[in-house]
């Protein structure tokens, strides 16, 4: 009684700032209960976390899109035609015409154009994305251009596989923004970075009211929508609820529609529940381990391998992760072309043992792990912290938000981190190149991918993975990432465990999420009840 009665104060608590909505949860709102601590920015060439790129998505559009029952199947979203030239470097999209943003201004080829060379002259997080097609701040201008006001160009430095280029103009960092709105907004040449990251330009079927860090943002219906029809919901509201416990019992008191982290304990708890239902989605994410290479004794091959069998990954799917997560250890996600399925690694004692002792350290060593401080991250790291124990190996964890890991993740600063990657867009490179490529392990990199981040200075794997992406012979590319996914898996700083099943709890009579492969397609405008 005492622990439920705790859970429903912290329930109320959180939910004072929306506590219209939550009262009534009326018939055009859907509220959802969700962990969204992780969001840094809501600007689409920027934004390149989880819970941020699902509002993003809802938000904004892009010239292409792939079908989410059927990947490899491209379609126009706001470009009605493409095509590659002969020289295999130049791309022309021709637009639709009469599409209107939020603001009533038309989308042109104007919008497209500055949004791209946005994105690669701002060069945050996810520009790497178009920067690989040898896009820079000195050229985007010249690269990017509007030919007409429907047509645009895009020329790329090198040929590449036409399909590897279409898959990257399907990512987040593509989406197209309202140029007149965001230079209207510009702050001391910051391109509308500041403005956009809590304010919406975009075309989609919801604008953004407001989004505040650690507590909740709000998704308006666009009423003059130009897909045909507008989205069911009026509003809707994503509240932070950081704990399962609490998400559940929200949802069971009818509180809000849908709740999205329940994890195994609470998904067991309501699966004879008249009232909620739940669907299931396999999503493209890995949850692993980092281990920066900066550290001396993570450096050490014997003890990179050693904690690969230091971790009791069926105990883990079993007793905290089941039916959220399966076991996985290679890179490349199932569902993937070229993806590994092998799971050499298992729980040893004893050869964990004999690798540190061979490593010179018999005794163990002390070490830190950033772990975002929510389920099932922190029951997964201190699962981790038992098992390692067993060996000697001290495992001091440190819990923050998303948003503070994250940062000193990408920062470096890091011994140990545990967190969730997925894929940018639908082809393989995408894995391959942030897990095997670091082409310059410099600090201040350009390209600051996973490798890079846990400073794993790899040259010979970056011209493997390099030349994979260029590889015209299925078979041939196929193998070669089969090839780069087993070295990876006997030789990187990368403990790979586990490939996330999303699954989503709603009180029934709510119907029509949407719950793509990626992050940022878990799509609302379908929602109804």
């Amino acid at each position: 009684m005492k622990r439920t009665a705790l859970l429903l104060a912290a329930a109320l608590a959180v939910a004072s700032p929306f506590a219209a909505a939550d009262a009534a949860t009326p018939k055009d709102t859907i509220v959802m209960a969700k962990q969204i601590d992780d969001i840094i920015s809501l600007d689409p060439a920027e934004s390149f976390e989880f819970s941020g790129s699902e509002a993003v998505g809802n938000v904004y559009e892009k010239l292409i899109a792939y079908d989410l029952k059927n990947v490899s199947r491209l379609y126009g979203q706001l470009a009605d035609t493409w095509y590659v030239g002969g020289d295999g470097k130049t791309y022309t999209f021709k637009l639709r015409q009469g599409i209107k943003f939020h603001s009533g201004n038309e989308m042109t080829a104007e919008d497209a154009a500055y949004s791209l060379q946005r994105a690669v002259i701002m060069n945050k997080t996810p520009a790497f994305i178009l920067t690989q097609f040898g896009l820079s701040k000195d050229n985007a201008k010249d690269k990017i251009r509007a030919v007409d006001k429907y047509t645009l160009t895009i020329e790329t430095g090198q040929a590449v596989a036409p399909t590897f280029f279409y898959y990257c103009m399907t990512a987040v960092v593509a989406s197209i923004v309202d140029s007149k709105v965001v230079q209207q907004h510009d702050q001391n040449g910051d391109m509308g970075n500041a403005w956009l990251k809590t304010n919406s330009a975009g075309s989609g079927p919801f604008k953004l009211v407001s989004w505040k860090a650690n507590d909740a943002y709000v998704l308006e219906r666009n009423d003059n929508y130009w897909g045909g029809s507008k989205a069911f919901a009026r509003r809707v509201v994503v509240r932070h609820i950081p704990e399962p416990a609490t998400q559940r019992l929200l949802l069971e008191k009818g509180d809000v529609d849908f709740a999205r982290n329940l994890t195994k304990d609470q998904l067991d708890a309501i699966a004879d529940s008249p009232h909620i239902a739940t669907q299931e989605a396999l999503k493209g994410s890995i949850l692993y381990l980092g281990l920066n290479q900066k550290n001396p004794n993570l450096s050490k091959p014997e003890v990179r391998e050693a904690l690969k069998w230091l971790v009791d990954y069926e105990g883990i799917e079993k007793n905290i992760l089941r039916g959220t997560y399966k076991l996985h250890e290679a890179f490349l996600p199932q569902g993937f072309f070229g993806a590994l399925a092998d799971k050499p690694y298992k729980f040893d004692l004893d050869k964990a043992k004999a690798l540190l002792a061979k490593a010179g350290l018999a005794n163990g060593f002390s070490v830190t792990m950033d772990t975002r401080n929510l389920s099932p991250y922190t029951d997964v790291a201190q699962a981790i912290q038992a098992s390692w124990a067993k060996a000697g190996v001290k495992l001091e964890l440190i819990p923050a938000d998303g948003r503070q890991t994250l940062t000193k993740y990408r920062a470096r600063q890091h011994d140990i981190y545990i967190g969730n990657w997925g894929p940018d867009y639908q082809d393989p490179h995408t894995n391959a190149e942030t897990y095997a490529m670091n082409e310059d392990n410099t600090d201040n990199a350009r390209s600051k991918t996973l490798a890079w981040r846990n400073a794993w200075d790899i040259p010979a794997m970056t011209a493997k993975t390099k030349a994979a992406v260029l590889e015209t012979d299925a078979k041939k590319r196929e193998q070669t990432y089969l090839e780069l996914q087993r070295e990876h898996q006997q030789s990187s700083p990368f403990i790979i465990m586990y490939q996330q099943v999303e699954v989503s709890a709603a009180r029934k009579g709510v119907t029509g999420f949407i719950m793509g492969p990626s992050f940022d397609n878990n799509l609302y405008h379908a929602i109804k009840k």
